[in-house]
């Protein structure tokens, strides 16, 4: 089924339920902090002498279109930038480097003779700008199947065609008059269906899953442990931005030279998994060789979503009628569900009582989610807030994302349970602490100072929870 939102789309897209962008972590940071190398994102101290990125409009306009260039699986197309612009110029601009409109592109290409994976990063511009580096031009593989996924930082990106660009890509951006949100793909089906038949015949050999330092099981993006309202979305593709709002692909060849570029990034469930949840516990996700940046090897949502489906152990979180990305003006939609589910290689619901219904994915949120956040209490507190100006810690970020998804979910609808946990925020609004109605104990990690968990308490005792709003990831 292809994407239906073409040129001749003259009106914005119904807004859908969206995560709020209070807890985006849609942020700019300084290039030299964000290493893409290895197994996951290193995150660490230093200094830039970038100069100060203007502040964004009070309301930027949450809904932008992106131009797929002509060929969008060839190595031309891949390497020609997309292009972003105002699906309703009345609702103000949009802009690339504005971090609360941000689009992002990742592809994974498999090579089908040999089973190779590997992972290009192509670039979005704005409309009309050019690049403020030259593009990385990918080299293909013979015969070579191009997966392409989307992710964008607003609330509703609509795809357009350039000569047939979008027929030609098999784009998917959602069902007629109702696009997905954030998330669209093209070629997705195709490339899960042939990257399967290639593990079927031994090409791929996907890695077994390992423990953590947690002594329980990695996560995968289908773990309960993990997922929230719209599960398996966005992408870990970044860019870099010089204070003039050009961008570039984020290679180390591009850092080196634009001394004063900061880093885009898209709020991802993928990113939270591979950039922070694993390495809070030791855990590494599948990588590939990244042909934007050669000599590195980095995962994608594609290499993601194989691995969970190889790894993850009942209950397996699939894609459910209440997502809200899934759902056809405010209700569940079959059709649309399973459109979504080809795109990150989920089974397709026979109708609408196919598990997981969403009740049983709220009740297995409510009690998986809450159990396995406790649990790695000891080591998300250590670990770094994808969004350090909304949560102060993994920990604290983690249950505040758990009481938006509940909320957003509607579950209290469905299982008639009021929101488990309290979410405790400072004078300035940050959730320092997050109490469990139903206590589960930590398991054994890194001791943790009691000054730590409390930190903010004294400051304000005004518990958020059942009225949190949502986080991106």
């Amino acid at each position: 089924m292809r994407h239906t939102n073409h040129r001749g789309l003259h009106r914005p897209p119904r807004e859908p339920a969206r995560k709020s962008a209070t807890f985006r972590l849609s942020v700019i940071i300084p290039a030299a902090a964000l290493v893409i190398a290895g197994a996951a994102f290193a995150f660490f101290e230093g200094s830039s002498n970038a100069a100060p990125t203007a502040a964004p409009p009070a309301t930027p306009n949450p809904d932008c279109s992106l131009t797929v260039p002509a060929n969008p699986l060839s190595a031309k197309g891949l390497a020609t930038p997309y292009q972003l612009f105002a699906t309703s110029r009345k609702a103000g601009p949009c802009n690339e480097s504005n971090t609360a409109q941000s689009a992002f592109v990742e592809a994974t290409i498999l090579d089908p003779k040999t089973g190779a994976l590997s992972v290009y990063r192509p670039l979005v511009v704005d409309r009309g700008t050019a690049p403020a580096a030259p593009e990385v031009v990918p080299t293909l593989p013979a015969n070579a199947v191009v997966g392409i996924w989307f992710g964008f930082n607003g609330n509703n990106l609509t795809l357009r065609s350039t000569h047939g660009s979008l027929a030609s890509g098999n784009c998917v951006n959602g069902t007629q008059g109702s696009i997905f949100g954030q998330f669209a793909f093209c070629d997705a089906p195709q490339f899960f269906t042939a990257a399967n038949t290639a593990i079927a015949n031994h090409l791929i050999t996907i890695p077994a899953l390992a423990k953590g330092k947690d002594g329980l099981p990695c996560m995968t993006t289908r773990d309960y442990g993990l997922i929230d309202q719209d599960q398996s979305d966005n992408v870990i593709s970044s860019y870099l931005v010089r204070p003039d709002g050009r961008v570039a692909q984020n290679t180390a060849t591009n850092a080196a030279k634009l001394a004063d570029a900061t880093t885009l990034v898209n709020g991802s469930d993928n990113l939270l998994l591979d950039g922070f949840v694993d390495p809070s516990l030791g855990c590494k996700p599948w990588t590939a060789p990244d042909l934007t940046n050669p000599g590195q090897k980095v995962s994608s949502l594609a290499l993601n979503e194989l691995f969970a489906a190889k790894n993850q152990a009942a209950p397996m979180a699939l894609v459910p009628m209440n997502d809200p990305m899934d759902q056809n003006n405010g209700k569940g939609d079959t059709a649309k569900t399973n459109l979504y589910r080809s795109g990150v290689d989920q089974a397709a619901m026979a109708n609408a009582h196919s598990a997981p219904t969403p009740t049983t994915y709220c009740t297995d949120t409510l009690s998986l989610t809450a159990k396995r956040i406790q649990q790695d209490k000891n080591f998300f507190l250590k670990a770094p807030s994808p969004a350090p100006a909304a949560a102060n810690n993994l920990f604290t970020f983690m249950a505040m994302r758990f009481s938006g998804t509940l909320t957003n979910l509607a579950c209290n609808n469905l299982i008639h349970v009021g929101n488990p946990v309290k979410l405790v925020t400072d004078k300035a609004g940050v959730v320092v602490n997050a109490i469990f109605a139903h206590v589960c104990p930590a398991v054994v990690g890194p001791t943790v100072d009691a000054a730590q968990v409390a930190a903010g308490s004294a400051d304000s005792a005004a518990a958020v929870g059942a009225q949190a709003k949502p986080g991106k990831y």
